[in-house]
């Protein structure tokens, strides 16, 4: 009897063993043949959806950034309206596009599509005019390496965002990232290969893992706009502030050593920096990447389907994704993996509102000094300070992940900036003495958007109605002008090419 159980135990596990067996060898088989060629794609293919024809995997998962469902406590894909939710921006960036619209990026399908709606875009009614520079454009597409390709680099930069409403089309994907040839990792943007010559540093010796946060880093980083460029004078010319190092001092050290500033603020006449998203100068101070994770690790992590395995280009926060990004490493449940992040991202937003709001009264305090009759003089060490203050906050504002990503380092920014916006209130305060003004300024109501919009002197109906015109009755000719171009694009089969 016992002869028989184990012969009939021993049927079964050969039988499972076999197909075990089985199925790696279809699976191998399945690897072996799975990458067919259907299309020869060319330098610089802008059409995501033609690269997915060799592709589909890795296509169909960057449509999944279409979804907006997903919002966490600092971020997602949803649509959300910063000036909404704090309307104390609006007096930040007045005299700035930013206090006109802010709204959260969503994801990189929408990178075009968002630039078309942003009141900061403006409502052009021909190609020369609007009010942001064809610079604008740098991150949006796989079309801006193939038009530095066609027409060079400062040609691309020059002239206005509206002139290049029909050429850039297509929105973050294949090209910007990848060889067409070999599928590897390279960098499509020259401004950060420039910015590694001016650190003395040589991009081309990067390893592959660092290349898996390196084309990243071509979009997700502190740069502006650098009109003195020897040959390309007047040119906006995209730079990143890195010769002098990444940290904080480092880039406001460069900035002020060439006096530059990206507006003058409407309210204090301070010379301001606005911090556009140094997400990779500050995941450099965090123990992430002193561990070796890369972007791509957390954010586009490996995933299975039919047997393969490849890259997730469903780029995501990794808290919609917590099982393939975060848990792979951590092996903790995923409520207590997202608290976490909610802790200190919660901790640090605490900090840096304090700082906002010494902010938002330095201003104000600032124009009250000119009211009375500061000179300019008199007022330069305080805007200094404003100036360096407000650099602070809004490098940790505008970094997105960074009090996730280096949590220490973001403390000691806004910590910092603490400290300089008390400079500024106290040296306010003896310039209002001085001046005969010895009580607490009056604040405005700043309670909503729309009445801190109308203090700063927006009119916002007039900016709305721009904008409709623009979407109704101008994108739709150049949008047409776009298709037209790709549709005359050829699209070569390999079949034909075998031929």
């Amino acid at each position: 009897m016992k002869n028989k159980v184990l012969f009939v135990i021993t049927i079964i596990a050969v039988f499972l063993l076999g197909l075990l067996a089985s199925s790696i060898v279809n699976r191998k088989s399945e690897a072996k043949y799975q990458y067919v060629p259907q299309v020869d794609i060319t330098k610089n293919e802008p059409r995501n959806k033609v690269w997915g024809e060799n592709f589909p995997l890795q296509y169909q998962s960057s449509l999944q950034t279409l979804d907006t469902t997903f919002s966490s406590f600092q971020g997602g894909s949803a649509m959300r309206d910063v000036l909404e939710e704090d309307p104390r921006l609006v007096i930040l960036f007045a005299g700035y596009g930013f206090s006109k619209d802010y709204n959260q990026g969503r994801g990189h399908a929408y990178a075009v599509e968002d630039i078309h709606n942003t009141l900061r875009s403006g409502g052009p009614t021909t190609k020369e005019n609007g009010p942001m520079p064809a610079t604008c454009w740098t991150c949006k597409s796989p079309d801006v390496p193939r038009l530095m390709n066609e027409i060079g680099v400062a040609e691309f930069y020059s002239g206005k965002w509206a002139g290049k409403v029909s050429e850039v089309v297509n929105s973050i994907g294949c090209a910007d990232c990848h060889n067409e040839k070999t599928m590897k990792l390279q960098i499509s943007r020259p401004a950060l290969v420039e910015a590694f010559d001016a650190m003395g540093k040589d991009i081309n010796q990067a390893t592959h893992n660092e290349m898996r946060s390196l084309v990243c880093a071509q979009c997700h980083v502190e740069y502006y706009f650098d009109k003195t460029k020897p040959g390309k004078e007047g040119v906006p010319y995209l730079t990143f502030p890195w010769k002098d190092g990444m940290s904080v001092e480092d880039m406001e050290n460069y900035y002020d050593n060439i006096q530059f500033s990206d507006w003058t603020h409407k309210i204090s006449k301070a010379p301001m920096l606005k911090a556009q998203h140094p997400g990779y100068e500050t995941f450099k101070t965090g123990i992430h990447a002193q561990r070796g994770v890369s972007c791509a690790d957390c954010h586009m992590p490996y995933k299975s389907e039919g047997g393969q395995k490849f890259t997730d280009h469903h780029i995501q926060s990794p808290l919609n994704n917590t099982s393939n990004a975060c848990q792979v490493c951590h092996r903790e449940d995923s409520k207590n993996l997202i608290a976490s992040v909610y802790e200190r991202q919660s901790k640090s937003t605490e900090n840096r509102l304090k700082l906002e709001d010494l902010l938002v009264k330095a201003h104000l305090e600032a124009k009250k000094c000119w009211d009375l009759g500061a000179t300019e003089a008199q007022m330069k060490p305080i805007l200094t300070d404003i100036r360096h203050a407000q650099w602070r906050w809004d490098f940790s504002a505008a970094s997105h992940g960074a009090s996730f990503h280096a949590p220490v380092e973001i403390a000691r920014v806004i910590g910092s900036g603490l400290v300089k916006a008390q400079e500024a209130r106290l040296k306010l305060a003896r310039m209002l003495a001085t001046l005969g003004h010895n009580k607490p300024i009056d604040m405005p109501n700043i309670s909503t958007k729309e009445l801190a919009q109308e203090y700063i002197g927006l009119d916002m109906k007039k900016l709305e109605a721009e904008k409709a015109n623009f979407k109704k009755n101008i994108l739709p000719k150049w949008l047409e002008e776009a298709k037209q171009r790709e549709d005359k694009m050829e699209i070569k089969t390999t079949a034909s090419l075998n031929k």
